[in-house]
């Protein structure tokens, strides 16, 4: 597949009108597409003909209401394709964490006092959170994983001695939004499976550097956000249909009771749907291929290459500054190209605010994975994190060195 012809960077960039912006006389490089990248025009578009031309509620025999399903049945067409799922599979919902909220109160009303959910260190803490609020709940036990805060990965021997007889969910994070880890979430799914017990894959961070598959992974509950590849702000669920409608979810009586729309509390936001499938179409009109999936196997694949040889870069870059100390997985080993570091003197707020003198916008504090950030010792400065998108440049990646680098030296 990667013969297959795809669009350069510079392509890319045209259909991204924020590129345009220019701060103290220098244009913005954006790495905090960790906690959400920039918007292509053709997203936009969809979403503001949606609200123009289509706007109604579901359901109803009149053509703008018939509009708004064909609409949303497209989009979740496209997120299918996308997750390697069906249709009738995807949710959707004001975001992961509140679509992940409801999800663990619906499940709870099976599970008693004396269950186990199997969470991990590395995570962010929606994916964590979540299910702890079963604790109180529902009086459930939660066990937690450990990460390895040399290495930035999961100890895979101790969540396998977490299983027993009482698990009924291993909860786990497909990449550390922090540090970029990308754990091993098919053998994840096949551990759970084995001692009996649901898996929940949060793929939030992961999504917009792999393209998902959900029968390879064979998880039972996946979660991720338009938002974070190139959509608008909202939270996407995966479920198996046969699971989705054994689910005791809380609903209105009148409300479906079929998957998935038994998945989604009220009216959604049509136009955040309408805005999701046409990221997707995005993405996968960036390559060739005979079916949009195909598409997106091309563009994930170009993606990969191209960020992984930033990321090394900027990796290499930012370790040879003295008073520098980056975290996570090095390049070589799977992981996502973002980047979690700190410099020695500052907080990681200071940083931030120097890089922006510059025209750099990078992330800084705990990313509400604040287990992580507390593991490595820094709960006080908190972590920088830059993140490589399919709109970032070599250029880009020269001026946060040179930025960081300044920074370091002038202290």
């Amino acid at each position: 597949m990667n013969d297959r012809k795809s669009a350069s960077v510079e392509e890319i960039r045209t259909n991204f009108p924020a590129l345009k912006r220019l701060h103290n006389g220098f244009p913005v490089a954006y790495f905090d597409g960790p906690g959400g990248t920039q918007v292509p025009r053709q997203v936009v578009e969809a979403m503001s003909d949606y609200i123009y031309n289509h706007n109604a509620n579901t359901h109803w025999a009149f053509p703008t209401s018939n509009e708004t399903d064909e609409i949303i049945a497209g989009s979740r067409g496209a997120i299918a394709d996308f997750l390697n799922a069906s249709a009738d599979e995807i949710a959707f919902g004001q975001n992961m964490t509140s679509l992940t909220f409801h999800l663990a109160r619906a499940l709870g009303r099976k599970w008693s006092a004396g269950d186990e959910i199997i969470v991990t260190e590395l995570d962010h803490h929606a994916n964590i959170d979540t299910w702890r609020s079963l604790e109180k709940e529902r009086g459930v036990t939660i066990r937690v994983a450990p990460m390895d805060i040399e290495t930035g990965k999961l100890e895979f021997g101790s969540i396998e001695e977490l299983f027993n007889s009482k698990t009924k969910l291993l909860a786990i994070g497909a990449a550390s939004n922090a540090v970029g880890t990308i754990s091993d979430v098919k053998r994840a799914c096949r551990l759970a499976k084995e001692n009996g017990a649901l898996s929940f894959v949060d793929a939030v961070h992961y999504a917009a550097h792999e393209l998902i598959d959900v029968q390879d992974f064979d998880c039972d509950f996946l979660a991720c956000s338009a938002y974070k590849f190139y959509g608008p702000h909202i939270g996407i669920l995966y479920g198996r249909k046969q699971l989705f409608e054994t689910i005791d979810f809380p609903k209105l009586k009148p409300a479906p009771d079929y998957s998935p729309e038994l998945a989604e509390t009220g009216t959604q936001s049509h136009e955040s749907i309408a805005g999701a499938g046409a990221a997707v179409d995005f993405l996968a009109g960036l390559s060739d291929g005979e079916t949009r999936r195909e598409k997106l196997q091309n563009t994930f694949s170009s993606f990969h290459a191209r960020k992984s040889d930033l990321f090394r870069i900027l990796w290499s870059g930012l370790s040879k500054i003295e008073k520098v100390r980056v975290f996570g997985p090095n390049p070589h080993e799977k992981r996502t190209p973002t980047i979690g570091f700190t410099v020695k003197g500052f907080t990681s707020q200071q940083v931030t605010e120097k890089l922006v003198d510059h025209g750099i916008f990078t992330s800084h504090g705990d990313f509400y994975a604040s287990t992580v950030v507390a593991r490595l010792g820094l709960e006080n400065e908190g972590l920088v994190r830059a993140g490589i998108a399919c709109y970032t440049t070599n250029d880009e990646i020269d001026r946060l060195i040179e930025g960081v680098k300044s920074l370091a030296v002038n202290k």
